[in-house]
Order: C-alpha cells, then sequence, then structure tokens
C-alpha cells in the first residue's frame, strides 16, 4: 500500500497516510487515505495541488461536500473491489 506524508496546517510533524484509491476529477488528482494499514481507520479525501513548476506537491483535505460525492462515485467500483463499501 502507498504512503504518503501530510503536514497538518500549524503543525511541525508530517502524518503519514495510507493511499486506498485515486482519481482524476476535472484534472485534479484526488486520494482516498486511511491512517491505519489494516482494519479500521479514519478516512480522508486528499486534493493534490501541485507547485507552479510541478516539482512539490501538496495534499488538502477536501471539505466540500459535493467535491467529496463526486470523488467518492469515480472511486465506488474500485473500493467495493477492496471491501469497502460506501454510500452516497
Amino acid at each position: 500500500m502507498e504512503k504518503v506524508q501530510f503536514m497538518p496546517e500549524g503543525e511541525d510533524k508530517a502524518v503519514d497516510f495510507f493511499v486506498l484509491d485515486e482519481a482524476m476529477l476535472g484534472g485534479k488528482q484526488y486520494l482516498l487515505v486511511t491512517d491505519s494499514p489494516d482494519g479500521d481507520g479514519e478516512a480522508l479525501i486528499l486534493r493534490a495541488n501541485p507547485d507552479e513548476k510541478g516539482t512539490e506537491v501538496t495534499y488538502e483535505i477536501v471539505e466540500d461536500d459535493r467535491e467529496q460525492t463526486a470523488v467518492l462515485l469515480l472511486m465506488k467500483d474500485s473500493l467495493e473491489e477492496l471491501g469497502i463499501e460506501i454510500e452516497v
């Protein structure tokens, strides 16, 4: 399982997240991540925000309900294959 680090705003320590799935929507990359590699854990949708040069990427938590729903609908089939059921 791929791992990414996320630096919460205002924090000085990075947090590791494990990537469950990824999708492209409107030319933007989204990651569905969890804080636990196995079992139950917190899940978040992150939007990748590359810098102007495309050399570094920062991740932002998606908080907009419409954006979250659209991304989850794109990921629904592959998540079900992993045994993860979602309701949108």
